[in-house]
Parts: structure tokens; sequence; C-alpha cells
């Protein structure tokens, strides 16, 4: 099947052609349609797929067929994270060229002041993180009485940061009247059930298992004693010559600590996490993708939206206390038919994590012992002929957010 066959106006294949794209993925074959013939959507996805295109380009064309004369938006994308805000927006206006549609895009970090000038001279989609169209909102600079598309994208990781109660503040300011788009790379049962609010006879697409990592991306771990991660992992990056890594660390603090071990040990590497302004996040990026920067180390709020062409490898130095996030994290290598590896620092009180994890994945994952570190791992840890049990450890319960108190905004 090729995009003519999907329905599409000449204006949007002409952009599609642009982008030298010519076959749609499974994703978009099943989501068009349903979408441009009007019907709510349940989509399962993982990243990189192609489910920005899916439910950008059906919703462009509506658009663009209905009177768009009014300066309040009509389509609203709600993303979790900054980044994915800004990839999705430019998205739209990569398909949306040749279409006479204004888009804009809010999120925090930046100036709320040119955001609401631009709500003001009018646009037709906004895509938007909650926590700044919240604020948007209550500063009535934005009206979304006349919303028509209602998308949440990456819905599950939203619910995962604590933003529920954000969505249904947001939900109140829609008109009951809409067409609902969810899309998420994971289905727990907090998304099943806001889908069952939320949406209405819905077409169900799931183009791949439930929970599931792409095939193109082969697993291992590396046990190794707690203080000796670092070591490990500049080991790695030096005898293997690893010219590009994304590596996740389980916070903020523990990023900039563990890029600072870098640069001592003169590895270019630069930290990515919700404390760094947006500008700062922005040009770090950049000069990662153009390889000026060779680590990016970050927190899990750049798991989703870091869109990094033909990227290599994912390093978990913690692995995540939710395995559904190590979906998430790895989801950025092994994208659009190029091959990645998913690598894995484990120590001893982080058995249980990892058997988890593989228990998402539904596969075992390979362990392996540097010999320079064994005698650092003695007893501490597993061998890769790996015994019936691992040591268990209290965790966090899959799937627990924020408590109301302590929950992130989505800035």
């Amino acid at each position: 099947m090729s995009f003519n066959d999907l329905g599409l106006e000449a204006e949007l294949m002409r952009a599609v052609s642009a982008q030298n794209y010519s076959t749609p993925t499974p994703i978009q074959v099943e989501a068009i349609p349903a979408i441009l013939a009007g019907k709510d959507v349940l989509a399962g996805a993982q990243t990189g797929t192609g489910k920005t295109a899916a439910f950008t380009l059906p919703m462009l064309q509506m658009l663009n067929r209905s009177n768009g004369s009014d300066h309040r938006p009509r389509a609203l994308v709600i993303t979790p994270t900054r980044e994915l805000a800004a990839q999705v927006h430019e998205s739209i206006r990569t398909y949306g060229k040749y279409l006479p549609l204004r888009s804009t895009v809010v999120f925090g970090g930046v100036g709320f002041h040119p955001q609401a000038a631009k709500l003001r001279k009018g646009v037709d989609i906004l895509v938007a993180t909650p926590g700044r169209l919240l604020d948007h909102a209550q500063q009535k600079t934005v009206d979304l009485s006349k919303v028509e598309f209602l998308v949440l994208d990456e819905a599950d990781r939203m619910l995962n940061m604590g933003f529920l109660p954000d969505i249904k503040r947001i939900l109140k300011l829609l008109p009951q009247k809409r067409q609902n788009l969810l899309f998420s790379a994971t289905y727990v049962p907090e998304i099943q059930k806001l889908a069952f609010s939320l949406l209405t006879d819905p077409a169900r697409i799931q183009v791949s298992r439930q929970n599931a990592a792409t095939e193109l991306v082969e697993h291992k771990a590396y046990t190794v004693a707690r203080t000796r991660k670092r070591s490990l992992l500049t080991h790695l990056i030096k005898t293997e010559n690893w010219d590009q890594a994304l590596i996740f660390t389980r916070t903020k603090r523990g990023a900039d600590r563990l890029t600072k071990h870098l640069i001592r040990e003169r590895v270019s590497a630069q930290a990515i996490h919700g404390d760094k302004s947006q500008s700062v996040r922005t040009r770090t990026l950049a000069d990662f993708k153009r390889g000026k920067v060779r680590i990016l180390v970050a927190t899990d709020i750049a798991a989703r939206g870091l869109d990094i062409i033909e990227l290599p490898r994912v390093v978990n130095f913690d692995l995540p206390e939710v395995p559904e996030d190590y979906i998430h994290r790895i989801g950025r290598t092994g994208r659009a038919g190029s091959t990645g590896v998913a690598i894995s620092l484990v120590c001893f009180d982080e058995g249980d994590l990892l058997t988890a994890v593989e228990q998402v994945l539904q596969q075992r994952i390979t362990i392996e012992v540097i010999e320079k570190f064994r005698d650092e791992v003695k007893t501490q840890t597993w061998s890769p002929g790996r015994p019936a049990a691992r040591p268990a450890i209290q965790r966090t319960r899959p799937g627990r957010r924020p408590a109301s108190g302590q929950r992130r905004r989505a800035y």
C-alpha cells in the first residue's frame, strides 16, 4: 500500500513526497482512514512507528475542509514533555506547509507572553504540555471552546508523570462534541480507564504486541558493583569507541554527576533534564545530533520526544523503577529500520528491576561480566549462568505515580 491509497489530498501528498516517504507504516495504514472517517481512535504503538504522522495528516486534511475563520484553536494536541511538543509541532508544520492552517506550540521553560501574543493572533492547531496550557487558560490567553480534535499523545507517560488531574481540568474546558484520539506506547490499567471515559466507540489499533520493544534492538546487561558503575561505563565508551550514546539516569542529580565524571575522563558529554532551561535543552540536543557532543545523559523526561536518526545505543545507567519505562527509553534506538543496542548496568540491588524488565519484554536479557570488573562484583551480583532466583529488593510498584502534592507539572 502507498500513501496514495489512504485518501489524502494533493497538498498533503506533496508534503509527504517532499520527505521522501512513499510507503505508510502499519499505524498510518490503520489510523489515517479511521480518523478521516470521523471515528475516535485508541492506538497502541511504540515510539518510532510513525504515529505522529498517523494523526497529523488526517487532522490537517479535516481541518482544511472545515470553516476556519475563528481565531480559537480547532485542534489540540497534548504531550507530556517539551521535547515531544516541539517535535509534534514541527511535524504539523512540515506536513501542513502547503495548507493555509496556523499552528503554534506552548510549553514552560520559555517566555509566557510571546506565546500569548501568538495565541491572540489566532491558531487552528495548538500543541501544548498540560501545565503551560492550564496557565494560558487561567490567564484567559486561550479559549478552547471550539476544539474539534483532541489528541492525547504518549498518554501513558502523562499518567505515569502524575498529570491525570491536569488532563481532567483541561477536558472540562473543551466542548462535549469533538473527535478524540488517544495514542499510547503501553496499555496500563489507567489508560484503559481513561480511554473508556474519553472515547466513544473507538477504532482500536494495535500495531505491535502491548508493551513490546522493537525487534531491531539487541538487549544486554553488565553486572557491576554500584561503586564501579561509572568506571565500567567509561571503560565501555573508550574500549568500544562509542561515537554516540544516550544514557539514562534515575535522577537529575545523578545525571549531572555522571556528566561531570565523563568530562573528567575526557569524554564529550552533556546532561539534559527538567532543571535545564528550554534553550539549554534545545541547544544540547542539537549539539548531540550534530555529533558535537558524544554522550547525552538524560533523565526519563527525555525518554520520549527525542527524535535522533540512527542512534546506535541507549544505556540504562540506572534501571527504571517502572519496567514499562524501559520500553520508552530504548525506543530512541532501533528506529525507522535501523538496528540498535540497549545496554543496562546492573548492580546487586537492581536484580528484581531487571527481572521486571524481562517480564515486560517477554525475553531474557544477555548478562555479561567484564573481566576487569569481576573482582568487584564477586558475590554481590549473579553470574551469567544465572541461578533460578535473583536477589529481591523493595521497589516502586509498576505504574505508581507521584502523590498529588509531589507531582511535576508538564512544563
